[in-house]
């Protein structure tokens, strides 16, 4: 399974449960970057999810990676 495949497939579900969302963005030299809206955009522990989604890609699929958040609130949270 492709790393971007196994994002959409595997991790949004469960991010989704808690009122989040997270796009797979690019992945390059073991940097992976990932889009955070919903709740994600505005949690305080970001950092956790971000170490559990390394911690799930390694155990997953074998790969060591570095996730780096790109927090994207909604456009109507800067009116």
């Amino acid at each position: 399974m492709k790393l971007e495949e196994y994002i959409e497939s595997v991790i949004r579900p469960k991010i989704q449960g808690d009122g989040g969302e997270v796009r797979f963005q690019a992945y390059t030299d073991g940097k992976l970057t990932l889009v955070f809206q919903g709740e994600c955009s505005k949690c305080l522990i970001l950092d956790r999810c971000l170490r559990w989604i390394e911690s799930e890609v390694q155990k997953d699929l074998g790969m060591t990676v570095n996730v780096c958040a790109v927090r994207k609130k909604p456009y109507f949270w800067d009116k």
